[in-house]
């Protein structure tokens, strides 16, 4: 077995030496931004959804109905990400990787600002859902390109050898969009009373995202192309139709990069929008001690994801990765019974808990994902298996709990679902390939001679 041990360096430095390769620490400060913006327009939009917008959006006679159809405009979003990773992925493999990282941040915020001053449904009416829907569209186009770019570009500016490390910056994105959107919401909800909340509050929370985009175009606009891209160009090597190639030439590494992102997905949904809709409407906890236990649990994330990817440039990545699938499946149903007596610490125990156990699966599948597939297809492949695995995995999930949950009351169908994803990730696993460095060491070492 090939680890990432037994490869060269990739960046020409002896061994030992700890100086970071050139451009390394901006990549992945640029790489870290933009996946924020993501997260944090993610988790502000997950729970509006969940608490807001059927209110405002799609006020509607039956509670389960309005939420139902609010859950839908937040799949809109993930059903909408393989139109992105198609679109980009097939221009980041042929015009590089910084370009269509800048269009992708500003069309995800310009985006979610709009969201933010949007009329709601007593001023417009039926136009104010349909409009939400075309921007959420928008913001899944753009989060479809966005991920593959992120991760490429903190990842090949960094050491091959230790690609889990350096991937992870993309990673880093969900817990600080997390943290930052929930600690504006939280703020907003301790501060305002619950019609001003509803009425107007929560639109700072999408306007803000504004700072975020300002902050992550000053840096990518500044940041080179990727040394690999470079060593692609320079050899000649840039595919001419990247998305025909992936699904041509690495079908394998398609279904298997997919497959391992399924059961992150929708743990994660189940996290940061499922139980807050269980805790505070069959526990009676507060929308308050929720945002405070996913507050606590982000935080923990920020450390625990780029651990993980580091841990895995030690021991064998995919090891790694499915004990911490299988160790999901066995968790959920604990979990649901830690909660039941309706302690506030048991919950964000329980909350952090099942965080990290996302995080060890989360912090090395970047890496993974990119490695499945050679440097020339990255970015493309990378897209595609992300997206389509967002369709089937978080698209669906707070769909399915929410009618799982309706149709039984209790969670034991859902803990059946968390084990299901878990075993299709885990296949997804043991059909993928371990770290490979020896394609991109020649052409970096090709393109200095």
């Amino acid at each position: 077995m090939t680890t990432p041990q037994q490869a060269a360096p990739a960046t020409g430095k002896r061994p030992g030496k700890r100086n970071l390769p050139p451009g390394a620490l901006k990549a992945y400060i640029a790489s870290l931004t933009g996946t924020s913006l993501e997260y944090y327009d993610f988790a502000i939009y997950s729970v509006a959804s969940a608490l807001i917008f059927p209110k405002i959006f799609f006020p509607s006679g039956d509670e389960l109905v309005g939420l139902l159809l609010s859950f839908s405009t937040f799949a809109v979003g993930y059903l909408a990400r393989p139109i992105g990773g198609v679109i980009f992925g097939r221009l980041g493999d042929k015009i590089g990787r910084k370009h269509v990282l800048v269009v992708t941040l500003m069309l995800i915020g310009v985006a979610t600002v709009l969201i933010g001053v949007l009329p709601d449904y007593s001023a417009m009416g039926v136009a104010a859902p349909a409009i939400l829907v075309l921007l959420r569209l928008a913001q899944g186009i753009g989060v479809g390109g966005e991920w593959g770019g992120a991760v490429l570009l903190s990842s090949e500016f960094g050491d091959a050898r230790k690609r889990g490390f350096w991937s992870s910056a993309a990673q880093i994105g969900p817990p600080a969009g997390n943290l930052m959107a929930n600690g504006v919401l939280a703020l907003l909800a301790a501060t305002l009373s619950n019609e001003a909340f509803l009425s107007w509050g929560w639109r700072v929370a999408f306007l803000a995202s504004a700072l975020l985009v300002v902050f992550g175009l000053l840096i990518r606009l500044k940041l080179e192309e990727t040394p690999v891209f470079k060593a692609i160009q320079a050899h000649g090597e840039a595919p001419k139709a990247p998305i025909k190639e992936v699904f041509g030439t690495e079908p394998r590494a398609l279904v298997a990069a997919a497959l391992s992102r399924i059961c992150p997905d929708v743990l994660y949904s189940l996290f940061t929008v499922f139980v807050a809709l269980y805790a505070t409407k069959t526990l009676g906890m507060t929308t308050g001690n929720v945002l405070g236990a996913i507050l606590i649990g982000s935080a923990f994330q920020l450390a625990l994801i780029p651990a993980a990817g580091a841990l895995t440039d030690r021991f064998n990545r995919r090891l790694v990765y499915g004990i911490a699938a299988v160790a999901t499946a066995a968790y959920i149903p604990l979990f649901f019974l830690m909660i039941q007596g309706k302690s506030v610490l048991m919950l964000t125990i329980g909350v952090v808990i099942g965080l990290a156990l996302h995080a060890f699966m989360y912090g090395p599948q970047a890496a993974f994902i990119t490695e499945q597939f050679p440097a020339r297809l990255r970015y493309a492949g990378s897209s595609l298996a992300y997206t389509l695995a967002g369709v089937i995995g978080g698209a669906i999930a707070p769909l399915v709990f929410t009618a799982l949950f309706a149709a039984t009351g209790n969670w034991f169908l859902i803990a059946g679902y968390l084990a299901l994803a878990a075993a299709v990730t885990v296949v997804g696993l043991l059909i993928g390939r371990n770290p490979q460095t020896a394609e991109e060491e020649r052409l970096l070492q090709e393109a200095r001679a």
